[in-house]
């Protein structure tokens, strides 16, 4: 049987979380702001108010969506562990002697 703790992600590549919620919340916080000043920036500062975009997409490590991941990633850190047999793989609770 193949076990993977919560803490480490089955793939190193795939893991957009960050090492505590407030500090992923804050990257959201951060890159949302970015976005929403880029545009309502639009109309006094022109297009070089999009130069804001891109360092929204540093503070997502990606694109929105990524950080929405993360955000799960980093909630479940800990608390979830997945298990895999025989090429099905199941999530458990970090702890649960019935697996």
């Amino acid at each position: 049987m193949n076990t993977v703790e919560a803490g480490q992600p089955a793939r190193p590549e795939a893991d957009f979380a960050s090492t505590s919620v407030p500090r992923h919340l804050l990257r959201g916080a951060l890159g949302f702001g970015l976005i929403t000043g880029a545009i309502a920036l639009m109309p006094s500062a022109g297009p070089a108010a999009l130069l804001a975009a891109p360092l929204a997409l540093v503070a997502f490590r990606g694109c929105p969506t990524c950080w929405v991941v993360g955000l799960a990633q980093t909630i479940s850190r800990g608390r979830l562990q997945r298990s895999c047999e025989d090429g099905v793989c199941t999530l458990t609770k970090a702890g649960d002697p019935s697996r």
